[in-house]
């Protein structure tokens, strides 16, 4: 890649390319500020995630015992036809947040009371299958959403990064480079137009002495 820009050596081209590079440098300045703070948000999410992800193997493996147990004394079929025409026992509620510029989905999950079932062939760990699998549920929405939007936050970290290193290590340095490249050429321009100044006051004063 270039090392500098193609533009003319003029006062003028020194002008723009000199308000190109301080906007550039603010650019830069603003896209490191929000890399920074999606790193922080990165690993505030981990942390959540982490966290989220702990408890959703807990209450996984809680809810899988249950579920053993309830499996063994109402057997698979009764078990099937006691479930038949449950109504839900969460709801889930998924909008669009936006943070930083990056959007995910925010997902609100709430227990709904359960729904009675007869009393005839069913057992208590039935009950308390289904009250392990509602908070689950629950925590698995949120999971869900920790999980997406640490993504999203790491995504849009690395994009960042991306950016600032092109203008920091590529771009700016081609336009300062050429700003130098530029006044090099133009004092080296204003020296000839002195020397040969000089040179025609030195042929005048000559001219003048012999006449």
């Amino acid at each position: 890649m270039k090392k500098r820009l193609s533009v003319p050596p003029t006062k003028s081209a020194l002008l723009q390319v000199g308000r190109q590079v301080k906007f550039l440098e603010q650019g830069r300045q603003m896209l490191e500020k929000k890399r920074d703070l999606l790193t922080r948000l990165v690993y505030e999410r981990l942390a959540q995630y982490r966290e989220l992800r702990a408890q959703t193997i807990a209450e996984l493996a809680e809810a899988y015992h249950w579920l053993g147990i309830v499996q063994m004394r109402m057997g698979g079929q009764m078990l099937r036809q006691a479930s038949v025409g449950l109504r839900q026992a969460v709801s889930i509620r998924i909008v669009s947040r936006s943070s930083v510029g990056v959007e995910y989905p925010s997902v609100t999950a709430e227990p709904l009371p359960l729904q009675p079932v007869g009393l005839m062939w069913t057992d208590v760990s039935f009950d308390e299958a289904r009250l392990r699998l509602r908070e689950l549920t629950v925590t698995l929405a949120r999971l869900g959403e920790a999980e997406n939007a640490l993504w999203r936050l790491l995504a849009a970290s690395r994009k960042t990064q991306k950016r600032v290193n092109a203008l920091k290590y590529n771009i700016i340095p081609r336009y300062t480079a050429t700003v130098h490249h530029i006044r090099a050429a133009l004092e080296e321009d204003e020296r000839n137009t002195l020397f040969q100044i000089k040179v025609l006051r030195a042929k005048a004063a000559k001219a003048a002495k012999a006449g």
